[in-house]
């Protein structure tokens, strides 16, 4: 094995251009594998982080009536969908892939979160406990988060977003001043944003309004006064947050299930849904993908390309080379070594091929990265297995030239000039 790997290295250098020219199909192939699969890789991440967000692993599950959301402002309260409880609660959060869970009550506010003379045109009024921020991702920018004593007292105190603190209070600190919500005066005690800086790219008018859909102001209140604003026993919705992106999917359909099991009357119109941000993302993937697959075929055909020149080149290589088969034969040579030696050898040309075809491709992604603005993500399982590939190729298109070589006759092969 090692004396037909050495044969066929000095084979290759003793006809370096013949080489180099034979290797130029695979090298073209495997480069553009290794760009395309790349590109696609890095885009499917930027789908993913883009709707995802970057590490918030959250999931909403919310009541549904029919394919929309149930709107408490605008529909009665079916009798048989119980308020959510501690026990509920404490269920979903032993769920294995739920690393930590909240309820919430939700509205929209249209006009109805005020200060002075100035209005929030549009937002959304939650009532939560003190473990929501965290659950959700948002952290304290100023002032103070909610205490166990606010829900206990039933204390009208708020906590609001950057846009509720920007559209009433033009930039400046909101903390211990009076808001109207509804009707009601509530002291705001804090700011909050998203503990992640994560921002989606957004390339397309599409996309801006996929990441948008929820750009008004947001005000937080203890759930124990919502019923000062709304009516008792509103059917609240949850949060959970997956221990990781990849169990978004499981944890979302398992907090529903629990939740669809409080409901006393089988309905299929009223049942509490996920919303799977994870899925969406999958099915843009494979949107994206579609295309790019295409690509790669294309870029296939090249490797086939190259390994017909492969063919082509070893059954020049077997020609040449006539009388020295012949002399091995002469000797003893079988011809299962004779085979070997020009298998070996085509296989160590496209593996090398191979090897130069991964060069280029990653310098060829990271180019294509640079001036489009698409990421990549560069996978060494990829690159093996292609590596491996261009190996198996020349094996594969070298098999007639080995053939020939082996069912060589020794007595005509010495004789040939």
């Amino acid at each position: 094995m090692l004396e037909n790997i050495r044969e066929a290295f000095d084979g290759i250098r003793s006809h370096k251009l013949r080489s180099a020219l034979t290797m130029l199909g695979i090298i073209i192939g495997i480069a553009s594998i290794i760009a395309i699969s790349s590109t696609i890789m890095g885009t499917n991440e930027q789908i993913k982080q883009n709707l995802v967000g970057s590490g918030s692993n959250v999931v909403t599950v919310r009541l549904y009536q029919g394919d929309y959301p149930f709107e408490s402002a605008w529909s009665t309260l079916p009798e048989y969908i119980p308020p959510l409880d501690s026990d509920t609660l404490d269920e979903i959060r032993n769920v294995k892939e739920v690393a930590s869970a909240a309820f919430y009550a939700q509205r929209d506010a249209y006009g109805q979160i005020r200060s002075g003379s100035k209005s929030l045109s549009a937002g959304t009024i939650y009532g939560v406990d003190r473990t929501f921020l965290s659950v959700y991702g948002f952290t304290i920018r100023a002032g103070r988060g909610f205490t166990d004593s606010d829900t206990d007292q039933f204390r009208k105190v708020a906590l609001i977003d950057e846009t509720v603190s920007a559209t009433l209070f033009s930039g400046a600190n909101p903390v211990g001043e009076t808001i109207d919500i509804c009707g009601e005066p509530y002291v705001v005690i804090g700011e909050f944003t998203r503990a992640s800086d994560f921002r989606p790219t957004v390339t397309t008018l599409e996309e801006y309004f996929t990441y948008n859909t929820s750009s008004g102001g947001k005000v937080l209140i203890p759930f124990s006064t919502w019923p000062v604003l709304f009516r008792y026993d509103e059917p609240r919705s949850l949060v959970i947050r997956a221990v990781d992106t990849d169990s978004m999917t499981a944890a979302g359909r398992k907090a529903e299930e629990i939740l669809n099991g409080t409901i006393q009357k089988e309905n299929p119109e009223v049942r509490y849904k996920s919303e799977d941000l994870l899925e969406q993302a999958k099915n843009l993937q494979e949107l994206s993908s579609a295309t790019n697959r295409q690509l790669i075929l294309v870029a296939g055909i090249s490797l086939v390309v190259g390994g017909i020149g492969v063919m082509n080149i070893m059954l020049v290589s077997v020609t040449e080379r006539t009388p020295e088969i012949g002399l091995k034969k002469a000797l003893g040579a079988r011809r299962r070594r004779i085979s070997a030696q020009f298998l070996i050898e085509a296989g160590v040309l496209t593996c090398l091929g191979g090897i130069l075809g991964v060069l280029v491709g990653i310098g060829l992604a990271y180019g294509i990265s640079k001036m489009s603005g698409v990421p990549i993500f560069i996978s060494w399982y990829i690159i093996a297995a292609t590596v491996v590939f261009s190996f198996v190729i020349g094996m594969v298109f070298g098999a007639i030239p080995a053939y020939r070589a082996a069912r060589l006759d020794p007595i005509e092969a010495l004789r040939h000039e």
